[in-house]
């Protein structure tokens, strides 16, 4: 990615984010070499990423899907919209699956979306206890991250900063809090580091990329596609 805290601030500040979305149909994958990992020790795919996980369900839930998603791709916009509400009922709320989401950048765009819905957990009182804290950041994570697939039509353009604003100003974002969070140059290197990690090490070249208990599955998947996987490590429960 290489995208600095000058490449977003510079000129008018976030609005320069403006320049760098959706100029090149190249997307930042073709610019560096995805290594093809033949193999994942589950192990080291279950250690936190850089930017520290955000999951849905029981730590001892007996499956675990880890997903990788980009908040551009239309693919990953689709599950969540059409299958995940299902599979959440089924079997994340049931405590028999819990799934991890890793955001995986495809373009700055997808950066600075990332970086908002960030932002947007992260903004929780301080007079909250740790565990009241940890569960309101993961709810409003979520909340936000159903909000930009629900509207990734609305922002996903030419000119995004506009329809990004108004959606983060929903959530209480200020003019002044966004152009802070897309400024954040800290933020933006974890978001780096969690791409790399995930493309050098476990193959992830393209999203939606899930592992099912390590098992790695592709592509725009559907509920019954991962009901098939998820039902062979239940044995009836």
């Amino acid at each position: 990615m290489n995208t600095t805290r000058r490449a977003f601030c510079e000129g008018t500040g976030a609005l320069a984010l403006a320049a760098l979305v959706l100029a090149s149909s190249t997307s930042l994958l073709a610019l560096t070499r995805a290594a093809s990992a033949q193999s994942v020790s589950p192990a080291e795919l279950l250690q936190p990423s850089p930017l520290g996980d955000r999951q849905q369900g029981p730590d001892n839930a007996p499956v675990t899907i880890i997903e990788y998603a980009s908040l551009t791709c239309p693919h990953c916009a689709n599950f969540h919209k059409t299958s995940l509400p299902e599979l959440k009922k089924r079997y994340i709320d049931t405590g028999k699956v819990r799934l991890i989401f890793r955001e995986f950048a495809l373009n700055p765009l997808d950066a600075g979306a990332i970086m908002l819905a960030r932002c947007n957990a992260d903004n929780i009182s301080s007079a909250l206890g740790p565990t009241e804290r940890a569960t309101i950041s993961n709810q409003r994570y979520f909340d936000f991250v159903d909000v930009l697939f629900r509207q990734q039509e609305q922002w996903v353009v030419q000119k995004p900063i506009e329809p990004l604003l108004a959606i983060a100003r929903q959530a209480g974002f200020t003019k002044e809090s966004f152009d802070a969070c897309l400024k954040n140059q800290k933020l933006l290197d974890g978001i780096e580091a969690q791409r790399t990690r995930a493309s050098e090490k476990f193959g992830v070249n393209s999203t939606p990329t899930f592992f099912i208990n390590g098992k790695i599955v592709r592509g725009g998947v559907t509920l019954e596609d991962l009901e098939k996987e998820i039902k062979l490590y239940l044995d009836g429960k």
